[in-house]
């Protein structure tokens, strides 16, 4: 007999296997095939999907803490193959019709913690103790180091990598690998992108890109001109043009 406490009008589709001592209440919806350890808490506004892994004393949708939340009702949206391992901790949304979203084949290692608002795109990697304040996004296939903490409204670009123990108070453009302290640029995530199919070209013109934004005299308006001026279109030319376009905190330093 399963001695976990489960809402009967929650939504719990087929081959969900749900281990002892949970709490699921009324408004949550779980895709088939998903397994939860023992000890987990799944409160009102959580939506799961397909073939995730919940691991013991995660905490899935609980309020924000945020003194603005008057108790609207909002979401957690985590997509299939997502893996939470234990004591994480993800928050829901601050205002009605929001959502915090965790996207598709997202690892989130234990002792992490997603706020309010915050947006985490497909295959990223969150290494234990992460921390992320509000309303942070993470594009796909960036991976966060352990102990590193996120400030508020932060925006970290697709394949970047941020080294463990970081302080994060600047957007980080994506491609890149950010460390030290202040955290700086510290080069492309070449290892990380041949590992996902980048070939030397692309892997050189991004190198090529970014010895203009942080390693020429020229400020990061200067450069962006020239990139535009003397670079061909490309996915990846775009990707990073536009991501330093649309920073609203900066960028880091080189």
């Amino acid at each position: 007999m399963n001695k976990s406490n489960i809402h009967p009008k929650a939504k719990i589709e087929k081959n969900v296997i749900i281990n002892d001592f949970c709490t699921i209440e009324e408004d949550v919806k779980i895709g088939q095939g998903t397994w939860i350890g023992p000890n987990v808490s799944i409160f009102n506004g959580a939506e799961i999907g397909e073939n995730c892994k919940i691991y013991p004393g995660a905490i899935i949708a609980s309020d924000p803490q945020d003194l603005k939340y008057k108790g609207e009702k909002t979401k957690v949206i985590i997509k299939k193959n997502t893996i939470i391992r234990e004591y994480v901790t993800i928050n829901k949304a601050t205002k009605a019709n929001i959502e915090t979203f965790i996207g598709e084949n997202v690892l989130i290692m234990a002792y992490s913690h997603i706020a309010h608002d915050c947006i985490i795109h497909d295959n990223v990697i969150l290494v234990n103790n992460s921390s992320l304040s509000g309303h942070v996004e993470i594009f796909e296939h960036a991976i966060i180091g352990g102990v590193t903490a996120i400030q508020q409204f932060i925006k970290i670009g697709a394949h970047s990598y941020i080294s463990g123990g970081s302080l994060v108070r600047k957007d980080i453009p994506p491609f890149i690998k950010a460390a030290g302290a202040p955290l700086s640029y510290y080069g492309v995530n070449s290892i990380g992108l041949a590992r996902k199919n980048f070939n030397n070209n692309k892997i050189n013109e991004i190198n090529n890109i970014y010895r203009l934004i942080f390693q020429s005299n020229l400020n990061v308006t200067q450069a962006i001109k020239k990139i535009n001026k003397e670079f061909k279109k490309s996915k990846e030319k775009n990707t990073i043009t536009d991501f330093i376009a649309n920073c609203k905190n900066g960028i880091l330093k080189r």
